[in-house]
């Protein structure tokens, strides 16, 4: 019969992800012009349109972008609000 054993730290690394910001992506769709999302990047970040252009060009030619990063609920605000414009927005910690 086993028995619990005390310890005095459990085998669990606590700053696994503590450190690591968390991306926002944006994702490509058959709905929403290429034009709105650049917009909507402009209105929501405060991106100039140069950056919102090429941010909605990578969203169109590779299927999405990364258009933010930052605390996780920095990151559940743009998230939310991408989506209240009509885009496909996810987020998921960064792979550094």
């Amino acid at each position: 019969m086993l028995s619990p054993v005390e310890t005095s730290s459990p085998d669990v690394d606590e700053h696994v992800g503590e450190d690591r910001p968390w991306v926002v992506l944006v994702w490509n769709d058959p709905i929403n012009t290429m034009e709105y999302v650049a917009l909507v990047f402009q209105k929501v970040f405060g991106y100039a349109k140069a950056k919102a252009e090429a941010l909605m060009l990578d969203v169109h030619n590779k299927g999405r972008a990364a258009v933010s990063t930052g605390p996780r609920d920095q990151a559940e605000v743009h998230v939310f609000r991408l989506q209240e414009h009509g885009l496909w927005a996810t987020m998921q910690h960064d792979d550094d």
